[in-house]
């Protein structure tokens, strides 16, 4: 029996591994014999000590410190330690453009790596190099690819990105919006992308010529969605993985993944069960062992976990155990009754809260999930989820490629699925299932709020376990989650919960300005724009419209979708007899056609939607929307007097008490407004005018919110006294602007500012006589 270890005499170390690794030792034990003592795989317990696993759940950690015999002090401090761990802060979404963590102990296929490097240096005039991996599930085809383009990265000094294509869901992943972050992953301050699929393709090349890149689509569904996505010459390397050969495509490399050759496999099942006594590791047994489970890769890591969690169990004895399972689930289809037969018996051994967790999975409506949804879904405590959580991934039956996010694979979930339908009654699975809707979809809007200036606190009804105290913790959840919440609108809208829908989307409307370019919000509004139309509620009806009219002309640059949208939402204004909407209707139809260069069609409805907006003293209307639009349309019509005049009467009526909106719009419309007024004389060469308008507006406390503005009054100002030759003062505005630019990745502008600062004489700008500009 080891020692035990009192908390007075142990001295602590913050980093965990450290800190098992030496209470290990004090107890004077081996990995191999903690193991045994807690139930704990070896491999697990390695990756512990040597820091590749910060947060284990509380069931592991309380096996270990049992094991160990650690009392007092010293088991809180190395719980509380482990909780920290736990409670970082979750990784973005999966399925954004992050490489996942590669296999820490991958084996074989080492002739496949080979070849994959052979092409990897592709020459900036030849065919870029593209592979397809296909084969069979659970053959290990993301595994290979991820491995390989890890083992490659110091050949893509600018970067490997990693889409997950979604190709077997019921709406797998556009290829526009692939584009799309493919695009910014680049280019983080890229311009507005272009509508036509074909044309966002070439952007894309365009983009990656002459960079060193590696890009892995994962699970593509067919030849139509990879082939945009696909380079046609220079330096990208593209890895495809698919169930499907994708014989459409032209020009690519394709590898045929096969299973394990036999003495792969069993080297893999030899890794995994290391910690296993050398007598029941015969190579007798581990053969059997890894033909049984048809030497997939995805089957032996779930046999493997299974024994190394279980050290009283052999080799032989599982295999057995296998053996037998086969002849019994005669209903399964012999493709898939290998890998099912080891998802069977690994299901056996879990504990019920884990069996309970895992056969509900299926039913999170995106693509992965949180700890907190997994929570909701098995009706389980936090703690207690996280514990299942941790199990199924110790049997390899969830994948947690990135931090605090869990997702089966595909032949998992169906397997998964099954089990529900068979433990589960039909009510109760909807149940379960609603449940997870409604939680997403009440978070969500929660989170939303929190970014409406008319909401000054958070609903008294709302899940304690999320943290959305801040706008910083509402936006964070909402862009983790966005896969999930979205996939839930989805089915609210599929099973007719058409208030839900709407009241959902009307959250996100102040939201959606901060996160343009997740390229989804255009499928928002429509639900919900469809949404109100089922419900007859005209006014609803209008309101989303606009809000889908801006999502037309903002983030997909479509000026003929976000007219039409909004005319329809004009028409549904005037059914519901609401004026206010009317002008509202107005003013985003002036905007498209702003943006579509018809300034001239624009003048009239800024004007109309200016005294629509003046009837019913709307002020959020009028002082912030109508009047700048109306401003931006004298602008490019040739009457800059009158330009200026709107904008000074927008910058009055937002500074007036008596007339302005909400302290917060009111804010952001007086740097808005003063920016305008100071960018316009500018334009004029009013250099003292430019300076005495925006010396003290930059200044205001609302600007720093929107650094985009702050910036571009910084440059302003900088080239302003430049020209009356403030040099120093020039200096110094430029490299703030600069400064900001660089700080929100708008590194083009920044270039550009850096420019006109290059262009001011360094020996002038030091010379008192002209540091005033005298």
């Amino acid at each position: 029996m080891p020692p035990r270890v009192s908390g007075g005499n142990q001295r602590l170390d913050s980093s965990l591994g450290v800190l098992v690794r030496r209470l290990r030792h004090a107890a004077g034990m081996t990995i191999e014999e903690l193991s045994n003592a807690s139930g704990v795989s070896v491999r697990a317990i390695g990756n512990l000590e040597r820091g590749e696993s910060l947060g284990p759940q509380r069931a592991t950690m309380t096996a270990l410190a049992d094991a160990l015999r650690v009392t007092g002090e010293a088991r809180d401090e190395l719980l509380r330690i482990a909780r920290i761990g736990r409670q970082r802060s979750p990784a973005p979404a999966p399925g954004v453009m992050a490489m996942p963590r590669a296999v820490p102990d991958f084996t074989g296929r080492s002739q496949e790596v080979d070849w994959l490097a052979s092409l990897a240096d592709g020459s900036p005039d030849g065919p870029a190099p593209v592979v397809v991996i296909s084969g069979q599930p659970g053959v290990g085809k993301t595994s290979l690819a991820v491995h390989a383009v890890t083992e490659l990265s110091h050949r893509f000094p600018d970067g490997c990105f990693f889409v997950d294509l979604r190709g077997l869901d019921a709406r797998p992943l556009d290829p526009g919006i692939a584009l799309e972050r493919l695009i910014r992953a680049l280019e983080p301050t890229h311009g507005r992308l272009p509508l036509d699929l074909g044309d966002r393709a070439a952007q894309y090349r365009s983009v990656a010529a002459g960079r060193r890149i590696a890009v892995v689509l994962d699970n593509a569904a067919d030849e139509a969605q990879v082939r945009p996505l696909l380079p046609a010459t220079g330096t990208v390397m593209t890895v495809v993985t698919s169930r499907r050969m994708l014989t459409g495509l032209q020009g690519v490399a394709r590898l045929p993944l096969p299973p394990l050759p036999d003495a792969e496999a069993r080297d893999l099942l030899e890794r995994l069960i290391a910690g296993l006594p050398d007598a029941s590791r015969t190579t007798g047994a581990v053969s059997r062992l890894a033909h049984s489970c048809g030497n997939l890769p995805l089957a032996l890591r779930i046999v493997g976990n299974r024994l190394a969690s279980r050290p009283d169990w052999s080799p032989d004895r599982l295999a057995a155990r296998l053996e037998d399972e086969e002849h019994r689930l005669d209903a399964l289809t012999a493709g898939d009754l290998e890998v099912t037969v080891a998802f069977e018996l690994s299901y056996a051994r879990l504990s019920g809260a884990a069996q309970q967790l895992f056969r509900r999975l299926p039913l999170m409506p995106g693509p992965h999930c949180g700890p907190l949804l997994a929570a909701v879904l098995a009706g389980l405590p936090e703690a207690d989820t996280e514990d299942a959580l941790d199990e199924l991934v110790e049997f390899g039956l969830v994948q947690s490629g990135f931090t605090a996010r869990y997702r089966l694979h595909d032949l998992i979930r169906i397997f998964a699925r099954r089990r529900l339908e068979r433990e589960e009654a039909e009510d109760e699975r909807a149940a379960v299932e609603a449940r997870a809707v409604n939680w997403l979809l009440d978070t969500a809007i929660v989170a939303g709020r929190r970014f409406d200036p008319a909401c000054a606190a958070l609903p008294e009804r709302r899940d304690d376990r999320v943290r959305l105290d801040t706008p910083e913790a509402a936006q964070q959840w909402l862009t983790t989650e966005a896969d999930s919440w979205l996939a839930a609108l989805e089915l609210a809208a599929a099973t007719g919960k058409w208030r839900r829908v709407v009241d959902v989307a009307e959250a996100m409307h102040w939201f959606s300005d901060r996160w343009i370019h997740w390229g989804y919000w255009p499928r928002v509004f429509t639900l919900s724009s469809n949404a109100a139309a089922e419900l007859a509620d005209h006014a609803a009806a209008a309101t989303h419209l606009n809000y889908l009219s801006w999502a037309h002309n903002t983030c997909l640059g479509d000026t003929a979708g976000a007219s039409e949208c909004a005319r329809r939402a004009h028409a549904e204004a005037v059914k519901a007899g609401d004026l206010r909407l009317q002008a509202w209707a107005d003013s985003y139809l002036a905007v498209a056609l702003l943006k579509a260069g018809d300034a001239h069609g624009a003048l009239p409805l800024a004007a109309r939607a200016m005294r629509g907006f003046r009837i019913v003293n709307d002020r959020e209307g009028m002082v912030m929307h109508a009047l700048s639009t109306l401003g931006r349309a004298l602008e490019r019509t040739g009457k800059p007097d009158r330009a200026l005049r709107a904008y000074r009467q927008r910058l009055a009526l937002a500074s007036d008490p008596a007339t302005a909106p909400s302290p917060v719009i009111a804010g952001m419309t007086r740097v808005s407004a003063a920016r305008d007024i100071g960018l316009l004389h500018l334009a004029q060469g009013r250099w003292r005018e430019v300076v005495e308008t925006l010396e003290p507006a930059v200044a205001w406390e609302p600007a720093s919110n929107i650094p985009q503005w702050q910036a571009q009054m910084y440059a302003a100002l900088g080239r302003a006294r430049r020209e009356l030759g403030q040099l120093r003062g020039a200096l110094a505005d430029m490299d703030r602007a600069i400064a900001i630019y660089q700080r929100i990745g708008d590194d083009n502008t920044a270039q550009t500012v850096r420019a006109l600062r290059n262009s001011v004489n360094p020996d002038l700008a030091a010379s008192p006589a002209l540091s005033t500009g005298q």
